[in-house]
């Protein structure tokens, strides 16, 4: 009986590793045709053969066919009479939202670039796991920081101040009063929370704040010509740059502090970055709150990439905290102590991805 248990269990787990990797193919083809604008073109004129498809993009039309029936097979993409010389293939109602529309909440494709991220320093990560060493953010490549930019605009865009931001009252009250408040988008990436903070509170002057060059270029592009324009700014700097202090009626960190070396050094830096009755709101993963095998399916999402990016970038530094992405209430209220936090409270908003936390002096 247990050998026939234990045959059962490696089958199930053959299986299972199988079809993981014609997801990871999936992927891997989705980044690819994300990247050489290979959906968008179909969108546009489609249904088109792979020869049209390959001259509407500048690409070559063998490769451009095998991707296309790589993606056809995997019902990705449609295709009419699979017999003839020259089929066309096309995208199916629905799949344009979720692969071309980047204002959805449906929009899925970044995903593909922040898994080919996770594997581009996969040697160094190798090495880390051997010294106990980090990997530095950059060797994440642009990849990484455009797919996350990518992934949480329509949340910010559609979610940020239409409910998490006012379903904390006191904050959204400040935000629409009088003087203009201040705001602090710590870790602000490209810079999307930004702007759209923006612009669901006409008066608010927001300053993004990261020291990672290229999201801050990128934040600065993002920005140029917007009609928020005269009330955001990014710096390329650090938090705790004393010309900051005690200025922001609200301090907002979204999806970073478990990214992040030091943690309660960031923590303690955002504290001293409010101004009087001033809060800092933290978004982070909805993790559950112990460990308790076996996981459900956002559990597993955020373990791997956990294991794969957020934990190698929070082990850079000596002494750095190692937090990883799966990081529960109790780590997070242990934190806002160690910084001096006196208030600390889990937000009731509701979202699949993220918890919220408040925390003030």
């Amino acid at each position: 009986m247990e050998g026939s248990e234990a045959a059962g269990r490696r089958d199930a787990l053959v299986e299972r590793l199988f079809e993981s990797t014609l997801g990871a193919w999936d992927l891997l083809a989705v980044y690819i045709g994300d990247r050489l604008g290979l959906y968008r073109a179909l969108a546009e004129g489609g249904p088109l053969t792979a020869a049209r498809l390959a001259e509407a993009t500048g690409t070559h039309k063998r490769y451009v066919r095998e991707w296309a029936e790589q993606q056809a097979t995997a019902g990705i993409l449609n295709v009419d009479d699979a017999d003839a010389d020259e089929p066309r293939f096309g995208l199916p109602p629905g799949h344009d939202e979720a692969l071309l529309d980047e204002t959805s909440l449906n929009y899925i494709a970044p995903i593909g670039k922040l898994v080919v991220a996770c594997t581009e320093p996969l040697p160094a990560l190798l090495e880390a796991f051997r010294s106990g060493n980090g990997v530095p953010y950059s060797d994440y490549g642009a990849n990484l920081h455009e797919g996350q930019a990518a992934f949480t605009r329509p949340m910010f865009e559609q979610l940020l101040g239409s409910e998490w931001l006012p379903s904390i009252p006191d904050v959204h009250e400040r935000l629409q009063a009088d003087p203009p408040a201040r705001v602090a988008d710590v870790a602000c990436g490209a810079g999307h929370s930004s702007r759209a903070i923006a612009r669901a509170y006409p008066t608010v002057h927001v300053d993004g704040i990261d020291a990672d060059e290229a999201s801050i270029d990128e934040a600065r592009r993002h920005l140029a010509g917007s009609d928020v324009e005269d009330r955001v700014t990014f710096h390329h700097r650090d938090a705790a740059d004393p010309r900051f202090a005690h200025r922001y009626d609200l301090v907002y960190v979204h999806e970073s502090l478990h990214d992040m070396s030091f943690p309660v050094h960031v923590l303690r830096a955002c504290r001293g970055l409010l101004a009087d009755g001033g809060s800092v709101v933290v978004g982070d993963e909805r993790v559950a709150d112990r460990f308790a095998p076996p996981g459900d399916d956002l559990e597993r999402f955020y373990y791997g990439f956990s294991v794969l990016h957020c934990l190698p970038v929070g082990m850079v530094g000596d002494g750095a905290a190692g937090t990883g992405a799966v990081m529960r209430v109790d780590t997070v209220r242990r934190y806002a102590d160690e910084a001096g936090f006196g208030r600390f409270e889990v937000l009731p908003i509701e979202n699949d991805f993220y918890r919220f936390y408040r925390l003030a002096p």
